[in-house]
């Protein structure tokens, strides 16, 4: 049955209030993002009635409408019913409304700093690791179409990576900076500065020396080599967006284009290297190793973390949350190039939630239902998004969150058992098998194993135990009346 997405755009729009109370309308992959004057006008169990949406909620003073894969056309469409896109609330509605500053809020701050300049880089990395997948498929390990001393092999695997890894400190400075607020340029500059070719030197010299620091402003500054790495910049940004902050506030107007950039980074070239950017590589270091230690300590501690993350982990999904996971799961990946923790579990999740949808398919009768949840196993499997089958089956068909969990649980303990690892932060639709490759055939195969043995115990679950008596006679009779 063909979506008619105007409609959906049309009904959504008349149960937030309409135009008039729509200060803008943005979107993200499967959600319709409204900031309204009135927020006491949309009601959600009478949103969620809508055809075409599979939920509804606030979060950070939006209001939120999860409509899945054709989240874009539905939004396009809402443009053309006389919205703003991708403007910002006008400040003059909160007026006299600022929440007081705790620690509550602190936490969530910074790791909504931590979480969105991390994920905003997903696509370079997922790029990045793709190449060197594919190098390592082709390369002389498993097939052998590309021997180890040739130009593509090493054009995939260490040229095209790098280009995504080795200059992270430069991309995550732009990230950082913009969802702070300050100088992108000058956050990338900064990452620059960890990165440079001197410092490099200096450290490759130092393990011939054993020399351990060099001179900033005659100050002893560690030598360590930032290629690669989260923290130190990730420490440094929000230093640097006050100091600017400082100097744009002191400078005079008509000095500040070369003033401001030049004393901010005056100050913060010997604040990075000498204090903030050591601290975040030793910081760096302790949490991949704390992490890597989960995840390839073995026994029981091993295979009892890979089936806590596989159980949960979509519940975390749809709060937010697994953003601050993933991003200190990727701040080990670059460390210690591998992680057997915490993408290894959420691999093993995404195939149980796309098994939910499937044995969810295979068990409803009523033509629109089977659908629904077909779109959902396929927005998962071929698009990497699953936040359609858990708002579409796992929330309206509460039960069958049993079959998501167990599925998980049951790629987790396969997984911990064979201490499964992956190398890249590759793809999140089916192609996230490829990132077990780099570990060899014994890896791969055990990864690809669990991630079925996911999918498969997920739909049979769902299947047999995932719909209560009323939901199931309910079914039949659309799938009568529908017939």
């Amino acid at each position: 049955m063909a979506v008619d997405n105007k409609k959906i755009a049309q009904d959504v729009l008349a149960a937030v209030g309409g135009a008039a109370n729509v200060t803008s309308v943005t979107h993200c992959i499967t959600r319709l993002r409204f900031n309204l004057k009135d927020q006491s006008v949309p009601d959600n169990e009478e949103v969620k009635k809508i055809k075409g949406v599979l939920g509804a909620q606030w979060s950070g003073g939006q209001y939120q409408v999860i409509i899945g894969q054709n989240v874009a056309k539905v939004y396009e469409e809402a443009l053309g019913l006389g919205l703003e896109g991708g403007g910002s609330v006008n400040e003059n509605l909160d007026a006299g409304e600022k929440e007081p500053l705790t620690p509550k809020r602190i936490g969530a701050a910074i790791l909504n700093y931590l979480s969105k300049s991390m994920v905003s880089l997903i696509p370079i990395m997922m790029g990045a690791a793709m190449f060197r997948t594919l190098a390592v498929v082709l390369g002389p390990d498993m097939i052998g179409l590309w021997a180890a001393d040739s130009t593509e092999y090493n054009l995939f695997y260490n040229w095209l990576y790098n280009a995504g890894f080795y200059f992270m400190p430069m991309y995550l400075g732009w990230s950082a900076a913009r969802q702070l607020g300050a100088s992108q340029q000058l956050g990338m500059m900064l990452g620059g500065v960890l990165i440079a070719p001197e410092l490099i030197n200096l450290v490759s010299a130092a393990a011939e020396t054993g020399a351990t620091t060099t001179s900033v402003y005659g100050l002893p500054a560690m030598l360590n080599n930032y290629s690669s790495t989260v923290l130190p910049i990730i420490l440094c940004m929000p230093v640097l967006w006050q100091v600017e902050k400082f100097f744009k506030h002191i400078v005079p107007d008509m000095l500040s284009t070369v003033f401001v950039p030049f004393l901010t980074m005056f100050i913060m070239v010997p604040l990075s290297l000498v204090v903030l950017a050591p601290i975040g590589s030793v910081a760096g270091n302790l949490l991949a190793d704390f992490m890597f230690g989960l995840g390839n300590a073995g026994g029981i501690v091993t295979i009892l973390t890979l089936v806590v993350v596989a159980t949960f982990w979509e519940f975390l999904v749809v709060t937010g949350m697994h953003q601050v996971l993933l991003t200190l799961a990727i701040a080990q990946l670059m460390t210690l190039g591998s992680d057997s923790c915490i993408i290894v579990g959420g691999t093993f999740a995404q195939w149980a939630t796309w098994g939910m949808a499937f044995g969810a398919f295979l068990r409803l009768k009523e033509k629109d239902e089977r659908a629904a949840n077909l779109g959902y196993f396929l927005s998962g499997f071929l698009g990497g998004v699953t936040e359609p089958a858990l708002y579409g089956c796992g929330f309206k068909y509460m039960r069958a969150f049993a079959g998501m969990m167990i599925g998980g649980a049951v790629g987790g303990l396969i997984g911990g058992v064979f201490q499964v690892t992956t190398y890249v932060l590759g793809a999140t639709n089916v192609l996230v098998v490829l990132g077990f490759a780099a570990g060899g055939t014994s890896n791969l195969i055990w990864g690809v194993i669990a991630c079925i043995a996911s999918f498969v115990s997920a739909a049979a679950i769902t299947f047999l135990f995932g719909f209560t008596k009323e939901q199931l006679d309910e079914d039949a009779r659309a799938a009568k009346t529908s017939a």
